[in-house]
């Protein structure tokens, strides 16, 4: 069953997305985030936090979605998703650090917020460009004071079947996990976001907080966080338990490695017609190649 149902979710890729799923779901307004530091500089560009790309429209990014907590099909998850209630909502952070504590959304959301236009690149072979408002991670961590044991960082999305109702199914283990090294999670590139197109998040597309880091596989950015620890060994991660020879710990995007299934060379923006070279760490590589350095990306992929 797990197969049939991975095996559904490429098949309306790209160019045929649009006819391959249901007339666009029409997203609730979200809450407009007004007190936001835009990524309009040149500083910003050099950095990597903004790209000189089109924006993949609104209808795109809410409509076309992998989040299977509510479904498999991409077409079905805001459907699926409607009424999804994200108040009260809270974030423990713990593990390895001197002051574990427990945010809830509101203090989340006293967090300067940052714009990134970010490119987003599914392991399925198709990408987007974002436009998220977040925060650092760096911030968040950094009240908790990770020790110095501490070299990982694990994440948990709810676990709820009644708010998430595809959670009542075996299609994955649940609750989804994700995690990145220590380092990667203090990279300025890589954000806690609540919002896009300057509201807040719809559901489909992880509200109310979810991770995002732009040089990864989009499956890494893990959505609707609930729980965050800090930890001195690799944590488990929900794509890797279930395919490990698919799916690596670091999935960085790298065009030279391909999936068993397909090449990882190409990618077709939403949107567009034409194929498109994938970039290497999907182009952010003069900010972060520094994490890999004498690594072999073959065997850590």
């Amino acid at each position: 069953m797990r197969g049939a149902a991975l095996a559904a979710t490429m098949a309306g890729t790209g160019l045929l997305y649009r006819k391959l799923n249901p007339p666009p779901f029409e997203t609730p307004k979200g809450e407009a985030l007004t007190e936001v530091t835009k990524a309009d500089s040149e500083e910003a560009l050099r950095n990597g936090f903004k790209v000189n790309e089109k924006l993949t429209p609104l209808e795109d990014i809410t409509n076309y979605n992998n989040f299977y907590e509510f479904s498999t099909s991409k077409g079905s998850v805001a459907s699926a998703a409607k009424g999804f209630v994200t108040r009260p909502w809270s974030v423990s952070v713990d593990g390895l650090v001197n002051k574990p504590r427990t945010f809830d959304l509101d203090d989340l959301l006293k967090f300067p917020s940052e714009e990134r236009i970010y490119r987003l690149r599914c392991v399925e072979g198709w990408s987007m460009v974002i436009p998220w408002i977040g925060f650092p991670l760096a911030k968040l961590l950094n009240l908790v004071e990770p020790t110095s044991q501490a070299k990982y960082v694990a994440f948990q999305t709810l676990l709820d079947p009644k708010r998430m109702p595809n959670q009542s199914t075996g299609v994955l283990d649940w609750p989804y996990v994700e995690g990145l090294r220590l380092d990667e999670a203090m990279h300025p590139l890589t954000i806690l976001a609540t919002g896009l197109y300057d509201e807040t998040l719809p559901a489909q597309d992880g509200a109310p907080i979810r991770l995002v880091v732009p040089w990864k596989y989009g499956f890494k950015s893990i959505k609707s966080v609930v729980k965050i620890s800090l930890v001195a060994s690799e944590p488990p991660t929900t794509w890797n338990l279930q395919a490990p020879g698919e799916y690596g710990f670091y999935s960085n995007v790298n065009p030279q490695v391909a999936h068993p299934r397909w090449s990882q060379a190409s990618e077709r923006r939403i949107g567009e017609f034409r194929m498109r070279d994938t970039l290497m760490f999907n182009g952010y590589g003069e900010q972060v190649a520094h994490l890999y350095a004498g690594m072999d990306l073959r065997r850590n992929f």
